[in-house]
């Protein structure tokens, strides 16, 4: 199979060794198991091979892929679209539509990919028919079970009675698989290594608070890196909640991204990352992997990660694939750096001054109907090219959901577009557009 053409639509020249291997290994009549950390291209790595495994004659689904969280199963399906093959992928995941969910059952995917809970909601309900399913990923399986998932995902298994193929992807090492997965004749394929050698491009910081307010210091530090991307994170909501307030009191564009957020909330703040709109992200750690985010220049321990895998999956966010970045430990007053950091950090002295940081150049355009709408991202380009007299270099990335879309449009653009559009129809429908909030 030719891999040039899919390739082309990630603007990739060439796949990472992982990838080879997994593309070697997986259409072989073994089990696998991947562990590679978060940021290596493990998506692509197991998504290319299943091609070779799909049979375009058949009607059922073909390959049902499991996944810990909404965002994950989100972003797989827009990989597997995004390289453009005559196969099916549709997605079920909590907060999402059972009846959309139900509807396309009535014309069923090759490929599945959902959340352990809503799968077994449908294999209940008997929406699901599991007859065809020859193969199995549990992808961030060491997720899925930390989060709980074990029992959903051994009925899920033991309802896949035909299954010839089970892929297991980790972030990190697995001591023990559970007997429920099945795994025969498997091999493993270990990248964290070779991923350590990559990381020499991470650049660790350490960043001492001079007095007793670490916020007043993270506002320091914001201003000084001026990072084009920053994700801050820490270890509890209401810290997240506190920073994103005083962010507020600034005017700083950023967002904020936690497990009490509605999934629309995460689901718009993602976007906006994705298209610039914002560059500053204050998270817990459910934004530390298994999230589709741009490459990050700097990622800023507010509060102390609390085990090495938590550190590395939150450092795994910047320096990704060879590319710079660098992480900052903010020590407040009888903070000590972890112990199982096994780099001396370079200091990093903070300003007297507050500068803040600079304003994004990206507002983001709310379109109140999507894909379930027969609307697609073509509509909405000729929309705001001709009415909205946007220049090509004004409209940055669109994204199109089921029932609405979320369109970049320059800051300085944005408030003469939305005038200029406010009568418009698309599609000869009129459609609410505003300022997404």
């Amino acid at each position: 199979m030719n891999y040039t053409s899919i390739l082309s639509h990630f603007n990739i020249k060439e796949l990472n060794e992982m990838q080879k291997a997994t593309l070697e290994a997986i259409p072989k009549p073994n089990d696998v198991v991947l562990i590679s950390p978060t940021g290596s291209g493990k998506t692509l790595g197991f998504l290319l091979p299943i091609l070779q495994l799909l049979e375009t004659d058949k009607v059922g689904v073909q390959v049902l892929i499991i996944v810990p969280s909404r965002e994950l199963a989100i972003q797989i399906e827009q990989v597997f679209k995004q390289m453009s093959t005559s196969f099916k992928i549709n997605c079920c995941y909590g907060g999402h539509s059972v009846r959309i969910e139900e509807n396309n059952f009535q014309h069923p995917p090759a490929v599945l990919v959902g959340t352990p809970g809503r799968i077994e909601h449908h294999l209940r309900r008997k929406n699901l028919i599991v007859d065809d399913i020859k193969t199995l990923i549990l992808d961030e399986f060491d997720k899925s079970l930390e989060f709980g998932f074990k029992d959903e995902m051994e009925f899920i298994i033991e309802q896949c009675k035909h299954l010839k193929k089970r892929v297991l992807t980790s972030a990190t090492a697995l001591d023990d698989i559970p007997a429920f997965v099945g795994l025969k004749h498997s091999i493993e394929l270990n990248y964290t290594t070779a991923h350590k050698e990559l990381k020499s491009a991470l650049v660790i910081k350490s960043v001492r608070v001079e007095g007793d307010d670490k916020l007043e210091a993270l506002m320091l530090l914001l201003g000084k890196i001026q990072a084009k991307s920053t994700i801050v994170f820490c270890n509890h909501r209401d810290a997240v909640n506190r920073i994103s307030e005083q962010l507020e009191l600034y005017k700083v564009d950023h967002g904020f991204y936690h497990g009490g957020l509605e999934q629309i909330d995460r689901e718009k703040t993602l976007i906006k990352l994705r298209n610039g709109s914002i560059n500053l992200l204050i998270t817990t750690d459910l934004a530390a992997r298994g999230l589709d985010i741009p490459e990050i220049e700097a990622v800023i321990h507010y509060q102390l990660p609390t085990t090495e895998d938590t550190m590395l999956h939150r450092n795994g966010r910047t320096a990704r694939m060879s590319a710079q970045g660098t992480a900052y430990f903010l020590l407040d007053i009888g903070d000590h750096l972890p112990k199982f950091l096994d780099v001396t950090p370079i200091e990093e002295s903070l300003p007297k001054k507050l500068v803040l940081p600079a304003p994004c150049e990206w507002k983001t355009l709310y379109i109140g109907a999507g894909k379930k709408d027969k609307i697609n991202k073509m509509d909405i380009v000729g929309m705001l090219l001709q009415k909205g007299q946007l220049q090509k270099d004004e409209l940055g990335k669109i994204e199109v959901l089921d029932h609405s879309a979320y369109a970049a449009v320059k800051s300085n653009k944005i408030g003469k577009t939305l005038q200029l559009i406010k009568e418009e129809k698309i599609k000869n429908r009129k459609i609410k557009m505003e300022v997404s909030s």
